[in-house]
Parts: C-alpha cells; sequence; structure tokens
C-alpha cells in the first residue's frame, strides 16, 4: 500500500460529532482493496454482493471504485491504464498524482487474499458513520422539533432510519446451496409431523380451515375478506386469541425447546400483534370478552350480566390478561410506521403473527397517485415484512358492492377492491360468506307457500358459516365450514366434517 496515506480531499467539510472527532474509516483498507482489484479483477466478486461505492470514505475512491465495478460489469478489463480514459480529468485524482496514483495503489497491494476483509472493514466502518449520522439527525430533531410532531413520530422515524441502515448493503443474503434449502424443508416437514394436528404452520384453532391451509405459514401474507357484517372481525380476533392462547398454554407446559444459542422456541400458538385501525382497542377487548365468555357484547356494555354470567366474565378476562396479545388501535396508521412498530414488538416480546384490520384503512407512506398504487404499496409493504420478520401477516380486506348485484352472493376474487395488487400479493386469499344473513332479507310473507320453502332453506344453514380460501399457493383451494354464533360473534367447529377440497390451485 502507499506509504502516503490518504486524506479527504475537504477535511474541514467532513462531518464531525460533537466533540469534533473524525467520522471513522480506514484509508489504508480503502488503499489495499482498490490495489488488489486492479491486479485482479476476480478480486471483485468478493465484494460486489455488499460493497458499495458511497462506502467509501474519500470520495476519489468511491469514484475509483465505481469506475471498476463499471469496467468488469460491462466486461472489460480494470487497470490505471484503461481507468486513465475515464478519470484522468477528475480533480480529486490530479490533486493525488492523477494517473500515477492509479499505479501506486496496482503497485503497492500485497495479495488478494485480503480482498474481503479489506471490504469487510470498509463496510463495518461506513455503517458506523450512519449510525453516528443517524444519531445526529435524532438530535437534531429533538431539539428543533415541529410543534404539532409527536415524539411517538420520532421514535418511528429514528427505528426506521436504524432499520434502513441494517438492511443496506447486507451481505447475509443472496444464492444459497439447494442442500440449504432441502434442509430447511426437511425440517418444516418434521416439526409439522411432531407438532399436534400434523400442522406445518401456526394453528388458527379451526380444524377445519387447518385441514385446508395447513396452518398460517410464515412469511406468508393471508387476505382475509368479506363484505361488511360477515364476520371477517370476529373470525380475525378468533383467530389471534386461539394462537395466543396456545402459546400461553405451551409454555406453562413446557412445550418448549432450547435452541443452540441459548434463546426458547415455543411448540405451539405465538405472540399476537394486532392492529386495529378500526375500533378502538376497547371496543377489541370488549368483543373479545363476549366471544370467550360466550355473553353478549350489548349486555356487557349495559351491565346486564347474571351472576354466572359474571363469573365466566372474569374467567376469560383472566385468560386475555395472560395471553401474550397486544393491541395497536392508531388509525390510518401509515405502512411504514406499521411496520416499524412490528419490528419493536419482536424484538422486545417475539412475534408469531401480525393481524392488520383492516387494508385498506393502512397509509401509504409514499403519497402516491391514484388509490391503486397506494394499495398496491401496501400490500407489497405487509409481504416483505411478513417475509422479514418471517411471521404470517394476516390483514382484513373489504369487498366491493358488486357482490349484493349477484343472485349467488358468495365472493370472488374480482370483488376484492383493487382486486390487482392484493391478489398478487396475497399468498392464500380467503372470504367469509355467511348465506342466512343474506337470506334472512329475503324473508317472504308468513303462512305462503314461499315462507315454509324460505323456513326449510333458513333452519338448513342457520348458524353456519363459510370460510372459502379461493387462492392458496401452498396447496387446494377449497372451503371450511364453521357454525357462527351471532350473539357472541364466535366461530366454531362444525360437528360434521368441514373440509371441502375442490382442486389445486
Amino acid at each position: 500500500m502507499s506509504d502516503t496515506p490518504v486524506t479527504p480531499l475537504n477535511p474541514a467539510s467532513e462531518p464531525q460529532t460533537a466533540d469534533f472527532r473524525h467520522l471513522p474509516h480506514n484509508i489504508e483498507a480503502e488503499q489495499g482493496l482498490l490495489g488488489a482489484l486492479l491486479i485482479n479483477n476476480d478480486a471483485l466478486d468478493q465484494v460486489a454482493d455488499f460493497l458499495k461505492p458511497a462506502y467509501f470514505h474519500d470520495p476519489v475512491h468511491q469514484r475509483i471504485f465505481e469506475a471498476i465495478s463499471k469496467l468488469i460489469g460491462n466486461g472489460n478489463l480494470a487497470s490505471p491504464v484503461t481507468l486513465k480514459t475515464y478519470l484522468e480529468m477528475d480533480e480529486g485524482l490530479v490533486a493525488l498524482g492523477g494517473v500515477g496514483y492509479l499505479a501506486r495503489l496496482a503497485s503497492s497491494a500485497t495479495t488478494i487474499a485480503n480482498a474481503k476483509q479489506y471490504g469487510q472493514t470498509i463496510y463495518d466502518l461506513a455503517i458506523r458513520r450512519q449510525l453516528i449520522l443517524v444519531g445526529q439527525e435524532m438530535i437534531g430533531d429533538a431539539f428543533d422539533a415541529d410543534i404539532d410532531e409527536k415524539p411517538d413520530d420520532q421514535i418511528d422515524k429514528a427505528e426506521q432510519a436504524l432499520y434502513n441502515i441494517a438492511e443496506k448493503g447486507s451481505h447475509n443474503s443472496g444464492f444459497m446451496t439447494f442442500d440449504t434449502s432441502l434442509t430447511s424443508a426437511i425440517e418444516m416437514a418434521e416439526k409439522a409431523y411432531q407438532r399436534d394436528g400434523k400442522l406445518s404452520g401456526i394453528s388458527t384453532g379451526f380444524q377445519g380451515l387447518d385441514n385446508v391451509t395447513g396452518g398460517l405459514q410464515d412469511s406468508d401474507l393471508i387476505i382475509l375478506a368479506g363484505r361488511p357484517a360477515m364476520g371477517k372481525t370476529a373470525l380475525a380476533t378468533n383467530i389471534a386469541f386461539n394462537i395466543a392462547h396456545d402459546y400461553m398454554k405451551a409454555r406453562q407446559t413446557g412445550n418448549v425447546e432450547t435452541r443452540p444459542d441459548g434463546s426458547i422456541e415455543v411448540k405451539d400458538g405465538g405472540v399476537v400483534g394486532f392492529f386495529s385501525l378500526e375500533m378502538a382497542a376497547e371496543q377489541l377487548a370488549t368483543r373479545m370478552l363476549a366471544e370467550q365468555a360466550g355473553i353478549s357484547s350489548a349486555n356487557i356494555r349495559k351491565g346486564e350480566i347474571h351472576e354466572d354470567e359474571y363469573g365466566r366474565l372474569v374467567n376469560a378476562a383472566r385468560e386475555l390478561q395472560e395471553a401474550p396479545l397486544f393491541i395497536d388501535h392508531t388509525g390510518a396508521i401509515p405502512i411504514a410506521t406499521l411496520a416499524a412498530r412490528a419490528r419493536r414488538l419482536k424484538r422486545q416480546h417475539g412475534l408469531g403473527l401480525i393481524v392488520v384490520d383492516y387494508l385498506q384503512l393502512v397509509r401509504a407512506s409514499s403519497g402516491r397517485d391514484g388509490r391503486v398504487q397506494e394499495v398496491s404499496e401496501i400490500t407489497q409493504g405487509l409481504k416483505a415484512l411478513a417475509k422479514e420478520l418471517d411471521v404470517p401477516v394476516l390483514a382484513l380486506a373489504q369487498l366491493s358492492r358488486q357482490v349484493e348485484q349477484r343472485d349467488d352472493k358468495r365472493p370472488q376474487l374480482s370483488d376484492l377492491r383493487e382486486s390487482g395488487s392484493i391478489e398478487q400479493d396475497a399468498d392464500i386469499v380467503m372470504f367469509v360468506y355467511r348465506e342466512p344473513y343474506y337470506l334472512a332479507r329475503e324473508k317472504p310473507q308468513e303462512g305462503t307457500e314461499e315462507f315454509f320453502a324460505w323456513q326449510e332453506k333458513m333452519d338448513a344453514v342457520d348458524g353456519t358459516a363459510e370460510v372459502i380460501i379461493q387462492k392458496n399457493r401452498h396447496g387446494p383451494i377449497g372451503t371450511a365450514k364453521m357454525a357462527f354464533e351471532d350473539r357472541f360473534t364466535r366461530f366454531t367447529d362444525l360437528l360434521e366434517d368441514d373440509h371441502l377440497p375442490e382442486r389445486i390451485d
């Protein structure tokens, strides 16, 4: 490497910390890597997947690395001679000795064996510099905050900035061998074999639904859609409670496994993060109490509770209180804020399921023109969040009014509002459909023949519901028939065989 270290072109303009220390950097490592690349272009393969020009501290080195990368990427030789054409007029390089500096970099390079280590050093120091700058920005924002800016918004902004740093230039991804992928698939199958119910995913608590989906799979975006009054929120809260309850019971009974790193893996259920954009947390809690206690939520609100019901209410409240179920009832939450809070929940408490009620109330962060573009950003963001946190995301969605205009009110994929992006990004799309709701609106005059025919139909379907799976990337589509208790907004399994597979999607 060169005997004379390169210093920044404009030291006075370099960002500094409060005690005027220079930002961390290693000019010798930058020189060593550039020299190694100039004497052996193949060394770029060792650093290309994680190192970017901006990670170099010296602006001249940034431009040299960018020129080397472009030449090699285009199938050309990168050497002091070939770089001369592109950089000989670079003022920064001229100040360092021009083309002669490139020649010194190549001649003083010792070996390409250290190329990856030099690249790692440059990357690590760049991350440290970015952390310092984020810290400085946090301090500036805290001092000069707008009068209407809340501290929570600043925290979300800081968390988003830190997440961007963690993701930017990450070199833990990329290709993996098929052997690695195969091992993961076998481990998933083994867990499914050992788990009660033989499920590869988290059990919803409903056998008919699990039979079709195989449980809720990690990294999946699951859309649960339906018209108003079909019971979307009720089914989502039922599933959320079942999963949180299973997690609590597994911990209490010791159904856990200690990983090699000392952390604990709970075999069943999971911690649930519930984003309730439409309903306040208290309303959602009242609903869950009604569901679990078997008491009408209207009676709970009015205090019309008998002594035996009060006992059930107390027991249900105790179960809910102990369950790892976290509710965020921020209205019109931006997708970036939702993601930041989900990350925080996973970091602090763990996470097994995210529920979003409902998708059309989430705000896009970019302010794109057109509702279709906004919904596309939201669904893509939820799918990316599911993959990032490796948990299923259950997002509720409204259906368009065209359902009401058909004789057959069973929903279809085309009924999804802004269906293109929702249908495309989702791994599973399922609809809640309650025939008794529509049948009750067609009640004919009592005593007529039509009334007796209607009554017969009503008796056959009363108290039932269907969850129709119309898209399933992992297997069959089909219908799970369920029981629905309207007073308690509670779903349960039917006693009959409720798995009706239709075909493989």
